[in-house]
């Protein structure tokens, strides 16, 4: 009987900017290293996977070329749907069956986390395969352990609704659970609607709730500041003035 191959989860940085010098910075020698050994690849998009690879080169050396690597996409089953494709998680992944081990790339961060990779991971599981996640950046944790807020008890919530209304119900609703429960709230939001969750934010929460916001994390243009709902009011006091915000990558932090 053939030995199943192993399933490797392997972070891709936050974001697509000088990656050769992001990745001493944000993935430990040792992932770089087993990034590079692999042929098989479920990512993404491949567009992004072929460029932290070819930045993975530069440090330790492909076992192949990018051109003679297999890499299916994979955007998770609702998504996979929407774009016509029928495959199932399992399809994807058959070289395990045949012994090859395989990598799993998120389109930033970690596999698995604010990703469709999960679908995949399971369908490993369920075939007995073994599953290694490879260490690197993750923007949520990095914003919670940045954030002063409470570590010991926080949920994720994905992203929020985009109706103005609902929103701002959500908002409420997250402000009255962390308040209850002492538990931070995290959220992201797509890079082009930040200031408008800003404005959200500073319209529905109470003055005193705390809000983190962890914007370019791990980039050179790294902030991160965690203020009263007030005193963000103070210094963005509409949307115009919180526009250097705008399309650069957020994740957003509560305690109420």
């Amino acid at each position: 009987m053939t030995k199943l191959g192993t399933l490797y989860l392997v972070p891709n940085t936050l974001g697509d900017d000088a990656r050769s010098e992001q990745l001493p910075w944000v993935l430990p020698t040792e992932t770089i290293a087993q990034a590079a050994k692999l042929k098989y690849w479920i990512v993404e998009d491949a567009k992004t996977a072929r460029a932290l690879l070819k930045a993975v080169d530069s440090i330790s050396p492909l076992a192949c070329t990018i051109q003679e690597m297999q890499m299916s996409e994979w955007r998770g089953v609702a998504r996979n749907a929407k774009y016509g494709d029928a495959v199932k998680p399992g399809d994807l992944l058959k070289p395990l069956l045949a012994g090859n081990d395989m990598g799993l790339m998120s389109e930033a961060g970690v596999p698995g986390v604010a990703d469709p990779g999960a679908e995949l991971v399971l369908a490993a599981h369920q075939l007995g395969a073994r599953v290694k996640p490879l260490v690197g950046p993750s923007s949520i944790l990095l914003g919670l352990m940045a954030s002063g807020l409470n570590g010991q008890r926080f949920a994720f919530q994905g992203y929020l609704p985009q109706d103005t209304q609902e929103r701002s119900a959500k908002l409420k609703q997250l402000e009255m659970e962390s308040r209850k429960l002492q538990q931070t709230q995290i959220w992201i939001e797509t890079p082009y609607r930040n200031t408008a969750m800003l404005m959200a934010c500073l319209n529905s929460l109470a003055p005193q709730s705390l809000l983190c916001l962890g914007v370019d994390l791990s980039l050179t243009s790294e902030m991160i500041t965690t203020l009263s709902v007030a005193d963000w009011q103070k210094r963005y006091p509409n949307e115009a003035a919180c526009a250097s915000l705008k399309n650069r990558p957020t994740v957003f932090l509560l305690l109420a």
